[in-house]
């Protein structure tokens, strides 16, 4: 059956970094776009980034360009979120979303604080 297991949130103070990883199983990773998605307190759902089967292709929100880094390993089935420069409003759950097959993932927490 199809998973998708986010790992790598946690706390961190404002100007620090955090790498997010999802692990893919349960379908042929490497044929399917994924994103990341973010959820704060009382707001929606947003779109954070999303790449390409192949990686040549990313889109981000405004709100991250230039500070956060969507990447895959197709070999090791596994999408990644690199986040520098965090600022408290970077504070939600994140969640990996494979859109074709409409399958998020359990999310994983990130808090931004000093």
């Amino acid at each position: 059956q199809v998973q998708l297991v986010e790992s790598g949130g946690g706390l961190v103070q404002p100007g620090g970094s955090l790498r997010l990883s999802c692990a893919a199983s349960g379908f042929t990773f490497s044929s399917y776009v994924m994103n990341w998605y973010r959820q704060a307190p009382g707001k929606e759902r947003e779109l954070v980034a999303s790449i390409h089967t192949t990686g040549g292709i990313t889109n981000y929100a405004d709100s991250v360009k230039g500070r956060f880094t969507i990447s895959r390993n197709n070999a090791k089935n596994t999408v990644y979120l690199q986040m520098n420069s965090l600022k408290p409003d970077d504070t939600a759950v994140y969640y990996c979303y494979a859109p074709r097959l409409r399958f998020w993932g359990q999310g994983t927490q990130v808090t931004v604080s000093s």
